[in-house]
Parts: C-alpha cells; structure tokens; sequence
C-alpha cells in the first residue's frame, strides 16, 4: 500500500510527521510530498523539514491513500491548492481512501466530499463539514473517509489507516512497540 501526505507551509508538524513514522512503521509505502514548489516546507511552529517529493512529480495513481495533516496556515494553503482539491476529487470519484486531521477535514468539507458522512475535526472547524454527520470521536471512519481531531489524536489517527490499509493486527504491533498500547 501506498501513502501520500500532503505538506503544505504552516502544517502541524504533529500530525504530518506522526502519519509518515507511523505509517512506515506499519509497512506502508509512504512519499510526504510539498504542494509548493519546492520540498522544503516550514511547519506551524517553524520546524523546517525536507519533502521526499513535489506534488506536482508524483503520479497520483500510485497510491491508495491521500493524508491531509492540519494546522490552520497549512489548511488554509491545501485548500486554495487547486492541485490539491483535484487530486481529493479524484481520489473521491475513484473510491480511493482520503484521511484528514485537524483542521484539514474542512478541506474535504469545503468541497462536498464528506455529505453524508461521519466525520470530526479541530473544534470551530466543524461549520467547514458540509452536510457531514460531525462527531467529537478522536477518529471518524465513513466509508473510504478517515477524519481526526488535532495533535493529541495523531497516533490513534495513524494507527487506524494503518488497521484499514494494512491490518488490526499491524496496527497492534506498531501501537505495541511505539509503547502506544
């Protein structure tokens, strides 16, 4: 399996970085790629880190999943990526898994992907869920929609796409040997 994490300028360091550990932990394939137009990128408290790639070199159809981390600059700057929204509307329409925390579950909100669905965010951020059934859950599964709350929700988060994509009993073991569980 193979996951892409969208980091964009003002991403929380937390939820962007836990999913990329976590994720390779949990034996996926995973590329953090810039959407800006170089690979490195300066997260929301000014911790500066190095993309494996640029958005706009990766082919889309090599992976499953698209992981949006949150962070209110970053959010801002994922929504008002148009390659961004159409790689999520892509994703949508082809029944491909699409994962968001924090704030970034506005992004998925903002375009109509969560009518209908269970989902959660950041508090304040809910208004930004369309049509979505919000819930205060740590993690919302609706479908191939995998939402989350913020930082302090970042491994519960990684260790359910990790459930999903690979297996409960792989999420298990990295919860286990993270000292998690």
């Amino acid at each position: 399996m193979n996951a892409l994490v969208l980091l964009a300028n003002g991403f929380e360091e937390v939820e962007g970085l836990t999913q990329v550990d976590f994720l390779r932990r949990g034996g996926l394939n995973v590329t953090a790629a810039s959407i800006h137009d170089t690979k490195i990128i300066t997260g929301a408290h000014n911790i500066i880190v190095e993309a494996d790639a640029l958005l706009s070199e990766v082919n889309a159809d090599d992976f499953d999943i698209v992981i949006l981390p949150g962070g209110g600059v970053g959010t801002q700057n994922l929504g008002k990526s148009q390659a961004v929204v159409s790689l999520l509307k892509k994703y949508a329409t082809e029944g491909k898994w699409l994962a968001a925390i924090c704030a970034a579950p506005s992004v998925f909100g903002d375009n109509g992907l969560v009518q209908g669905k269970k989902c959660t965010c950041y508090p304040g951020f809910e208004s930004h869920l369309t049509g979505g059934n919000v819930t205060t859950d740590k993690v919302a599964v609706d479908g191939k929609i995998i939402t989350s709350r913020g930082p302090a929700t970042a491994i519960p988060f990684a260790l359910k796409i990790i459930e999903l994509l690979v297996s409960r009993e792989k999420a298990i073991e990295v919860g286990e040997d993270t000292l998690y569980l």
